[in-house]
């Protein structure tokens, strides 16, 4: 995948909270009986797609890349895939509740600038070393919002690298809302930011006066902050027009992001590229 890390963490964020809802909508019919749908007990949804991102975090070159996904419930434990990661939620659901709650470890790689720099100034910064950011995850889930199938999704990741890239602290906080919009068609809007220390600043947007010398940007010193709020539009149609019985499904989304304070006044953003972040992708899944 020539850039996992910046288009990830948008389209996963709907995902994990799109298609592992364990009810969905029928177009005319009552409420199914819960043992009916594939998502109830344990599944597990595979698919891979197609996305175009930014070649680089604050880049304003896309490069296409394949998105691989799974997620599922395996034993009254939940996974989300984290952009290329895994969070585990150990708090099993109870059948009916009203709130369900949500908290595990998380565990995800960052590769941003590691490799297919675009940008050939960018790229004579040097390649950064790939995070292995590692922490708790917690939220909760209200059901029936609207109404029986739908749920709004609060949650945080608290994440630090343990592998000496940017030895830093990241802090990812978001909110979903699920809803279907017939037997076979799902959707889910998200909204997410994050939240960086100086060490992640200063790693991924700073440029040293060996950087400057090396590509001719200015020197420039980033400091913690709220790195970029965003939103995610996920839309999943089930191919044979029942998601509750599991299947193949199309999966379509868009995403955009907007960097802030540091990270957006750096020279590899404000000079070399650009503070809004657009992606997109479009990928098939199957559920069993």
């Amino acid at each position: 995948m020539k850039n996992p890390d910046i288009f990830c963490r948008a389209v996963l964020i709907s995902l994990s909270f799109g298609i592992s809802s364990p009810l969905l909508a029928q177009e005319e019919t009552a409420a199914m009986p819960v043992e009916d749908s594939v998502f109830d007990g344990d599944y597990v949804t595979a698919g891979i797609g197609v996305a175009l991102g930014p070649s680089y975090e604050g880049s304003d070159d896309y490069t296409v890349s394949p998105l691989p996904v799974v997620l599922g419930s395996f034993g009254g434990v939940d996974f989300q895939p984290r952009g290329p990661g895994i969070a585990l939620d150990f708090i099993p659901d109870e059948e009916g509740a009203k709130l369900d709650f949500i908290f595990g470890p998380v565990a995800r790689a960052r590769f941003d600038r590691h490799n297919s720099i675009k940008d050939p100034v960018v790229r004579s910064l040097g390649e950064l070393d790939f995070a292995i950011e590692v922490g708790p995850f917690a939220g909760v889930q209200i059901n029936r919002v609207l109404h029986p199938y739908d749920s709004l999704t609060a949650q945080v990741d608290v994440r630090w690298d343990v592998a000496g890239a940017h030895k830093g602290m990241v802090v990812f906080p978001s909110l979903t809302y699920f809803t279907p919009l017939s037997r076979g068609v799902i959707t889910s809007l998200a909204i997410s930011g994050e939240y960086v220390d100086d060490d992640y600043a200063d790693y991924y947007f700073s440029i040293s006066p060996a950087g400057s010398a090396a590509s001719g940007l200015p020197t420039f010193t980033a400091d913690s902050g709220w790195k970029n709020v965003g939103a995610t539009m996920l839309t999943a149609v089930d191919l044979d027009g029942d998601a509750t019985n599991g299947g193949f499904g199309l999966i379509f989304l868009g995403s955009y992001s907007r960097l802030l304070g540091d990270p957006k006044r750096s020279p590899v953003t404000a000079i070399r590229g650009s503070a809004d972040q657009w992606f997109g992708a479009i990928g098939i899944g199957y559920t069993f």
